[in-house]
């Protein structure tokens, strides 16, 4: 009896904690504490890995094709900056990469095929035992 009473009491204090990460924009404005929010374009993914990395409460709001309003808590401000810093600097070295596309890796391919001369075909007829 006491363990049930003992797991109902846990359970209900799970739900009463506030969720972490990235979440809602309503489930962030219901935490208490007000919010900022930042103009965002570009990859949410890579915000997401780098904003699990510092602890971040977060939510996207998307304004338009491939741009977002981030909301964070207004108590997590230094966090914030210190993860939109890190975000921004992997966003530049991105941009930055020097990766060839693979669509120019397959023109450049193609290219070559089409310099090398083709082989002439040889056709060889195969012996044939003629005294069967």
């Amino acid at each position: 009896m006491l363990r049930a009473i003992g797991r109902k009491i846990a359970k209900h204090h799970r739900a009463k904690q506030t969720p972490h990460g990235k979440q809602s924009v309503k489930k962030l404005m219901a935490h208490g504490a007000s919010a900022s929010s930042i103009e965002l374009s570009g990859d949410t993914k890579l915000f997401d890995r780098v904003a699990r990395k510092w602890n971040v409460d977060y939510a996207f709001y998307k304004t338009g094709p491939d741009k977002y309003l981030l909301f964070f808590k207004a108590g997590q401000a230094d966090a914030m900056t210190a993860c939109f810093s890190e975000y921004s600097r992997k966003v530049l070295n991105k941009s930055k990469s020097r990766r060839i596309p693979i669509q120019d890796q397959l023109k450049r391919a193609s290219e070559q095929l089409a310099q090398e001369r083709p082989r002439p075909k040889e056709r060889v007829q195969e012996v044939v035992h003629a005294d069967r």
